[in-house]
């Protein structure tokens, strides 16, 4: 298994960060929205993000015991 540094896994986390703002901005977008369609591009647009907060956390969480 890959060994991270602590910066690494600084950058990890501020990218988890940053995708957890664009998923909440993106679902407070969606909920203004009166346009059916945009409200469900804004709503799919955010589920990608949480997604790939699932998958950063994932890894975060796997590597957290790996750090140099």
């Amino acid at each position: 298994m890959t060994v991270l540094t602590m910066k690494e896994l600084a950058f990890i986390e501020d990218e988890i960060r940053a995708e957890e703002i664009i998923a909440k901005t993106m679902n407070w977008c969606a909920t203004q929205c009166k346009d059916q369609e945009l409200r469900k591009i804004l709503e799919e647009m955010a589920e990608k993000h949480q997604l790939k907060i699932a998958k950063l956390s994932q890894y975060f969480n796997r590597t957290n015991n790996n750090i140099q």
